[in-house]
């Protein structure tokens, strides 16, 4: 590509040579992330991927896609640009994963006011590191300059993720029933979402988001608010590989247990959860003492400590837990399944 430059196309503010560049420092992060079934390498037109469906009675694909959202605004305050595309990939495969479906590879979509290479750079290698943690390939993706619809250091980011099931292991609610056990796996904070009532709470326009906060341990508002949303791929797959039976799942994400919890559940079953079984993180309270919140409104807006539920019958309630605490993650029993009208209750 050392022939292709535009002067013309410079001059209206898009450096291809730029995107060459960011290219070549993305490429061997990339390449870091392939698993077996990876096809090519990054820099043609299409992401290529071979899945292994040998196993499998009917293989059934399951995508899911998502972004960071205004959080990406913290990250442009705080001129921290490596880990939101962790966020970015565990937005995606926690989504998936509520299938039984577990992912393949993944696609990012990076828009830019103006191309910095190095900028590029850090934010995709947070991608890498998410995809690293979730065990998939990143395949390919796109940055693209928008010079006089976003600002010079503006950017957004957003992404997909593809997974793969045996359909007749999907896991869709069908067998859950009451006296199911509820288990919840701890959240790293406010993860991806909410995060416009976030930055109304503390004006972070005009806030110190370096400086320490006592009700946060001393730590940054903004070094808590950039914590990267957990990825539970690991977990679940523990989970399943302890021949757990797992009835249902749910990513609590933005609408907070009041939208999520629901989605996973069939009908005449309600979820019952008790909110002092599982610890919630600092940031929480403060958010709320901040911004005047009702309680009901942080549990429909916030995870609130639990990121991520499975439901499994009861007599597997201590093999979850065991896997999942295997795997890495903080899970606790938090309620059960009854029977009743389908929704959740917070005790």
């Amino acid at each position: 590509m050392q022939n292709s430059h535009s002067a013309s196309y410079a001059a209206a503010g898009v450096d291809v040579t730029a995107g060459y560049d960011a290219v070549r420092r993305i490429k061997p992060m990339a390449e870091a992330t392939y698993i077996p079934g990876v096809l090519g390498t990054i820099g043609g037109f299409g992401g290529c991927f071979a899945p292994n469906v040998k196993d499998m009675q009917e293989p059934v694909l399951v995508s899911g896609t998502d972004g960071v959202g205004t959080k990406l605004r913290i990250a442009q305050l705080m001129h921290c640009h490596n880990t939101v595309g962790i966020d970015c990939v565990a937005m995606c495969v926690n989504d998936i994963i509520c299938g039984g479906a577990m992912p393949l590879f993944f696609l990012d979509y990076i828009a830019c006011g103006k191309n910095d290479p190095v900028r590029i750079a850090e934010i995709v290698s947070g991608i890498a590191e998410g995809c690293i943690q979730s065990e998939c390939a990143l395949v390919g993706g796109e940055t693209a300059e928008h010079p006089g619809t976003m600002a010079p250091e503006d950017y957004d980011l957003a992404g997909f993720s593809v997974g793969l099931a045996d359909r007749p292991k999907i896991i869709d609610g069908t067998h859950m029933a009451a006296g199911d056990v509820l288990i919840g796996l701890a959240s790293t904070g406010v993860h991806s979402n909410g995060f416009s009532l976030v930055r109304k709470v503390f004006d972070v326009e005009n806030a110190d988001l370096q400086a320490p906060v006592p009700e946060l341990e001393g730590k940054s508002l903004g070094e808590v608010l950039l914590t990267p949303t957990r990825i539970y791929v690991k977990a679940v797959k523990a989970v399943l590989n302890a021949g757990v039976d797992i009835h249902g799942m749910s990513h609590i994400t933005g609408g907070g247990f009041y939208e999520n919890v629901p989605r996973m559940l069939p009908e005449g079953l309600t979820a019952e959860i008790d909110c002092a079984s599982f610890p919630c993180p600092p940031i929480f309270p403060l958010i709320q003492k901040k911004g005047d919140i009702p309680q009901r409104d942080m549990y429909n807006t916030f995870n609130m400590g639990i990121g991520f539920i499975l439901a499994v019958p009861a007599d597997q309630a201590e093999a979850a837990l065991a896997a999942a605490t295997s795997a890495g993650d903080a899970a606790y029993q938090i309620g059960t399944v009854k029977a009743g009208e389908t929704g959740v209750v917070l005790l």
